[in-house]
């Protein structure tokens, strides 16, 4: 069974401030607006990164999960690993292995040509996993929260090629990456000692919480074309973090 990073999303308490530093600072695009996040009582936008994408989801009503999840990790961050599997059966396949493992179903519906399923962050500890299914089973084509096929035309690569990875905190690394490893079917590897599991196109890295925020997506690596316009530009907008990583959505973005 194939599984690639196609999306990772992020969580705001407001979208556009975000959404502006993103552009600016990677010099990205956004490409969609997805309304179907609306049942959730979010707004959000996509930008595509390669043939991957970013998303900002932000609640725009009380109440919500996003909300919650914000106020308990004390403001803005990661929020979802979001893959793509081959086929229906695959994705069928992953969700019958994370429920043997005692992992809940979060949430899982239809689309046109596309299935999603969210699995629960409070039994993944770090953050949502979400492995959906597109009905063209292309990893660097169609993609229907991104609205199809019209993200090609929004993509920019002057600045940031392609996703490398994420990084995921959490309290034992060693075990969370063993359950990430046993639901999405891999196995578990090393970089430089930190627990990682290698999907077809990233890796998922777990590293120990090294802060007050808790457990959660804390980084996302990405491999880029100019280092220095990034660096720039993150200087002027008060999110240079070091040479090698910037602070955007309270989210660290390695410079690879």
């Amino acid at each position: 069974m194939s599984l690639h990073l196609r999306q990772v999303a992020l969580v705001a308490s407001k979208l556009a401030p975000v959404i502006d530093d993103l552009s600016a600072i990677f010099g990205l695009e956004p490409c969609h607006v997805d309304a179907g996040v609306g049942i959730w009582g979010l707004e959000n936008t996509l930008i595509p990164i390669g043939s991957n994408f970013l998303e900002v989801v932000a609640p725009i009503k009380d109440g919500t999960a996003a909300g919650r999840y914000i106020a308990r990790r004390g403001g803005d961050g990661g929020y979802m690993v979001i893959c793509q599997t081959e086929s229906r059966d695959s994705q069928r396949a992953f969700r019958e292995r994370a429920v043997a493992a005692g992992v809940r179903v979060a949430y899982e519906g239809d689309r046109e040509g596309f299935r999603i399923m969210q699995l629960h962050p409070g039994d993944l500890e770090a953050a949502f996993f979400e492995i959906d299914w597109d009905i063209e089973s292309d990893f660097a084509g169609r993609w229907e929260p991104a609205g199809g096929m019209d993200w090609k035309k929004h993509v920019r690569t002057g600045r940031v090629r392609e996703f490398a990875g994420v990084e995921l905190q959490c309290t034992n690394p060693a075990a969370l990456a063993a359950k990430w490893a046993h639901v999405a079917d891999l196995p578990v590897t090393s970089l430089g000692g930190i627990p990682s599991v290698q999907l077809g196109n990233a890796s998922l890295r777990f590293v120990r919480t090294a802060d007050a925020r808790g457990p959660g997506l804390c980084g996302v690596d990405l491999v880029v074309n100019d280092r220095d316009a990034i660096l720039r530009e993150a200087r002027r907008r008060g999110c240079h973090a070091g040479d090698d990583h910037v602070i955007v959505c309270g989210t660290r973005f390695y410079l690879r």
